[in-house]
């Protein structure tokens, strides 16, 4: 089996341990918003630190892994009294998520934002309030100076780019349709630029699936009709990408040999396709950080010093990769 591994700034350790916690945890609520904390227990109570932790939606199999991993390891157990609140992928339940935190008094904020912008408002309360921020997976643009105290997840950037040489290298001439997540998000927009730093003059359409399996199909169904001589298929997660195939084996074409399809995520189900010859490249993106996040929480809350970014280790998988290899992923 073939990888590329990133160099990262954490140890591939920490990450094998955060994966390996997935198998113990259960699925996501269905509730827009879950506390795991609790009333304290007695003796402990004091100790906890509060967090308020908005996460975007339950979107995508990468997204309910990484709910898994914060909620495994934000528990009392561990020092958190956990509010956790889905946004269900709609800017407005999050910024009301993040206004009642504000109420609630808590010790730090997380989120993972929808979107870039408009955010603004909202931060500039939490920063009014005192309140440290840690973002998650995903990144704001704001006019609000030092509005968060330090970020944790993938490098997009990277990871488009790693996509763009694996089709440069095995199909320069592709002609690509890109199927791109939810716009404006700092995934949708930093996978597109890395990807078309290598190989944009091949792009020769683009529509948003919305990080969704759904809209990734129906996306998929348009583009093969307006472009009926694409034959490589760039699709920011592994959901749109597995939509996509749908939508190819519905005419008759072969997904992985009629049209090639390269995604980002590595999530069980995608790297499935991989292993059955229907993707042909796929660039993980690990979302099993949530022993990661639960240090730099307890280091923020404890006024330490911790650094702007962590970069979570990412890799790259071809066909070769074999069943044990997928039968064994917790994510």
């Amino acid at each position: 089996m073939r990888r590329n591994t990133f160099t990262r700034t954490m140890v591939a350790a920490a990450a094998t341990i955060s994966m390996l916690t997935l198998a113990a945890c259960g699925g996501g609520s269905d509730d827009p918003a879950t506390t795991g904390g609790g009333t304290p227990q007695a003796g402990g109570g004091s100790d906890l630190i509060k967090v308020g932790f908005s996460q975007l939606g339950a979107e995508s199999g990468w997204r309910t892994a990484n709910t898994e991993s914060v909620k495994f390891n934000l528990t009392k157990e561990n020092g958190f009294d956990l509010t956790f609140v889905d946004a269900q992928q709609k800017q407005e339940n999050q910024i009301k998520a993040l206004r009642d935190f504000i109420d609630q008094g808590v010790d730090v904020i997380a989120f993972s934002p929808v979107i870039e912008t408009g955010w603004d408002e909202v931060l500039q309360d939490i920063k009014d309030a005192e309140i440290p921020v840690v973002l998650v997976d995903r990144t704001v643009d704001t006019t609000v100076a030092d509005p968060f105290v330090t970020w944790i997840g993938a490098d997009f950037t990277k990871e488009g780019v790693t996509a763009g040489e694996w089709v440069k290298a095995n199909h320069p001439d592709a002609k690509i349709f890109e199927l791109q997540g939810t716009m404006g998000s700092g995934a949708q927009t930093n996978r597109q630029e890395g990807f078309r730093s290598i190989v944009g003059d091949n792009v020769i359409g683009e529509a948003s699936g919305n990080f969704t399996r759904a809209e990734g199909k129906a996306a998929t169904e348009a583009a093969l009709a307006a472009y009926p001589d694409m034959d490589l298929i760039f699709a920011h997660n592994d959901d749109m990408g597995l939509g996509a195939i749908e939508a190819i084996e519905a005419t008759g074409k072969k997904p992985g040999v009629d049209i090639k399809i390269v995604t980002v995520d590595g999530v069980k189900d995608g790297l499935q396709a991989l292993v059955d010859k229907k993707f042909n490249y796929v660039v993980e993106c690990n979302p099993a950080f949530g022993d990661q996040l639960a240090e730099l929480i307890k280091k923020v809350a404890a006024g330490e010093q911790v650094e702007k970014s962590t970069i979570v280790v990412d890799e790259a998988f071809d066909q070769t990769i074999t069943q044990e290899f997928v039968d064994s992923r917790t994510f």
